[in-house]
Parts: structure tokens; C-alpha cells; sequence
């Protein structure tokens, strides 16, 4: 499988509201860089998604010149499932909105936040959530990679 030309990318680049980053650029480093450091892995670019139809645009955007993706959330992943070498490595960590419903005792967090955000709004309301005791764990990676036996569907 080839790399997509550089002219795929800059058209990737026009059609997200988030930052598209390649290795040429200032803050690559940075952008790849995962919560552990022996992780070094070299995606072919990171975009930092801004809403739910720039997640929408990279899936499409893989899918359609075959690349493999990589999704991170919080970035706390101790294996550095949130990067991978020459794939698209999809930066949800602008999505941090946290909405608490005190009447129904629930939070809804988005796929970037961390545990520290959910403390932060749900402590307000006098509640806590019975997951992550780290604070900067992400609720996405932690739910769904099975950190977390309390929600349906998890594997741990």
C-alpha cells in the first residue's frame, strides 16, 4: 500500500476545521507525542478534530486512500494505542464538553476528556464517577479499552 500524495493531505487540510499536522512541521513532535514517553511512534499526520464532522472527514478521508488510523482520546494509553507509525492518527483531545444532569445523576463527556474533567464538572453537583483514579486517564480509552467493569459493554 502506497502513502497518499501530499496533494490528499493538503485537501484533508482544506476540508477540516481542525489543525492538520505532517512531520515537516513545527509541533509534529509534539502532536504524536503520547503520556508515555517510551513510545515513539511516527504517524504519517495528526489532525486535531474540532468537531464531529472533522472525525468524520479523516474516517472518510482513510478509508477512501487506505490508511490505517489511530484514535486517541486522553493519550494515556500505556501501550500508545493512540498513535501508530504512517497512519492518521485522529486528536480528539479538543473535545473536552462535559454536560451533568443532576436529576438523572449521569454526565455526558466527550471522546477527549479526562477523568479530571468529569471530576471537575460532576464535583459541583455533588457527584463522582466510580472510574479513573488518574486524572489525566481519558474516559474514552478507559471505557472502551475495558478499564472500566461499571459501563455496559466493557471488556474488563
Amino acid at each position: 500500500m502506497t502513502a497518499p500524495a501530499a496533494t490528499a493531505y493538503q485537501e484533508l487540510a482544506a476540508a477540516v476545521r481542525g489543525d492538520l499536522i505532517m512531520p515537516a512541521d513545527p509541533g509534529y513532535d509534539q502532536a504524536r507525542a503520547v503520556y508515555n514517553a517510551m513510545i515513539d511512534k511516527r504517524p504519517a499526520a495528526v489532525v486535531r478534530c474540532r468537531d464531529t464532522a472533522d472525525v468524520i472527514t479523516c474516517v472518510r478521508f482513510a478509508a477512501a486512500h487506505g490508511v490505517e488510523i489511530a484514535v486517541r482520546g486522553g493519550g494515556h494509553n500505556a501501550a500508545g494505542l493512540g498513535v501508530a507509525d504512517g497512519a492518521l492518527v485522529i486528536d480528539l483531545s479538543l473535545l473536552r464538553s462535559t454536560t451533568v444532569s443532576p436529576g438523572t445523576r449521569t454526565v455526558r463527556a466527550d471522546a477527549g476528556c479526562t477523568w479530571g474533567d468529569v471530576d471537575h464538572a460532576t464535583a459541583a453537583f455533588g457527584m463522582a464517577t466510580p472510574s479513573g483514579i488518574v486524572a489525566s486517564t481519558g474516559v474514552a480509552g478507559l471505557t472502551l479499552g475495558g478499564g472500566s467493569a461499571t459501563c455496559p459493554g466493557a471488556s474488563g
